[in-house]
């Protein structure tokens, strides 16, 4: 078995001044529910493809570009306008499945909106890039999939909203960094979403 990677001290500032978001979003969650179970260790495993992928960009974009520190990261945020996604709904004490899984894919949704403006951020890290996009949607089709099986799928799928102009190759560096950094916090709390609900 080959070691886990050992993160950049940056890196791993970065990662948990973003997960602060995350335990902020984090209040105790409801009871279990009735989704079936394949889906929802399904779930567990995609997301976790996912944050793999994640992770790969942004060690690859500090590791290039240099910019992980959490202050400057902030910074760029406002000035770029970057979104990040709310969960709020799922982890609730009454949780409700419909707008949690309708939440839950907008979200991945956006995200694939959001990376879909880093389009030709750097040639190295385009087969990543694309890879982690690939894994988020597939990821949001599994969740609509599940919808339509509930009956809760809206009428028609979601279009891809306004997102951040990133004009330049420095703004599309920053913004790859802010994406990837707000989809891993993102992905915490589906992860402890998901969890919550798998248990028997």
């Amino acid at each position: 078995m080959s070691p886990e990677p050992t993160l950049s001290p940056a890196l791993q500032l970065l990662l948990w001044h973003s997960a602060l978001w995350t335990v902020q979003e984090a209040a105790p969650l409801g009871p279990a529910s009735s989704l079936p179970q394949s889906f929802l260790l399904k779930c567990l495993e995609q997301v976790r493809k996912v944050q793999g992928d994640g992770t790969e960009l942004q060690e690859k974009l500090c590791a290039t570009y240099k910019m992980c520190h959490p202050e400057e990261m902030m910074l760029f945020r406002h000035s770029l306008g970057i979104p990040q996604v709310s969960l709020s709904i799922c982890p609730s004490q009454a949780l409700q499945l419909t707008g949690c899984l309708r939440q839950l894919h907008s979200g991945l949704f956006l995200y694939q909106s959001l990376l879909q403006t880093l389009e030709g951020i750097s040639p190295e890290l385009a087969p990543t890039l694309d890879m982690l996009r690939l894994d988020i949607a597939d990821f949001a089709t599994t969740i609509w999939q599940q919808m339509e099986e509930l009956g809760t799928a809206p009428a028609l799928q979601p279009t891809h909203g306004a997102t951040p102009a990133l004009p330049s190759a420095f703004q599309r560096r920053v913004g790859g960094l802010l994406v990837a950094s707000h989809l891993q916090s993102f992905l915490e709390l589906v992860h402890r979403v998901l969890r919550r609900l798998a248990r028997p």
